[in-house]
């Protein structure tokens, strides 16, 4: 019994659920970027390129073949332009990322700026502040 409370416990703190929402948003988050990436950002890229798309190329090792026996053997070849698409998508959503992230701090850093701005004590305060420490003193 006490496994089983000590596990409701862990997973009844705000620490974990917060984790979790955060990965499922995450998770989310990436999906729309990927989609970005891959239906907005990459066709113009591939036009201006002159339609070439990375992911075809590669380096044949050894060509196809069929023997006489009708068996076919499938191309070795390396795949370095799925490679070099991978690393493009990789830096497009870094850039998206992070282009959020300075988006949202920038808008914490306001909202802790108008916090942080108090207003100046009044003359009334002020002296009513000198006559508190007047008589906090006696």
């Amino acid at each position: 019994m006490g496994l089983i409370n000590e596990f409701k416990q862990f997973i009844s703190r705000g620490n974990v659920v917060d984790l979790a929402v955060g990965v499922i948003i995450g998770a989310a988050f990436g999906k729309i970027v990927s989609s970005i990436v891959d239906d907005i950002i990459m066709p113009p890229i591939g036009v201006l390129l002159g339609g070439m798309n990375f992911s075809s190329l590669k380096l044949v090792l050894k060509e196809g073949s069929t023997d006489p026996a009708g068996k076919i053997t499938e191309a070795v070849s390396i795949n370095y332009g799925n490679f070099i698409q991978t690393g493009i998508d990789f830096l497009i959503i870094a850039a998206a990322i992070f282009l959020f992230v300075k988006a949202f701090n920038s808008m914490k850093r306001k909202e802790e700026d108008k916090k942080i701005n108090v207003p100046e004590p009044t003359g009334e305060e002020r002296l009513l502040t000198e006559i508190r420490d007047i008589l906090s003193k006696k």
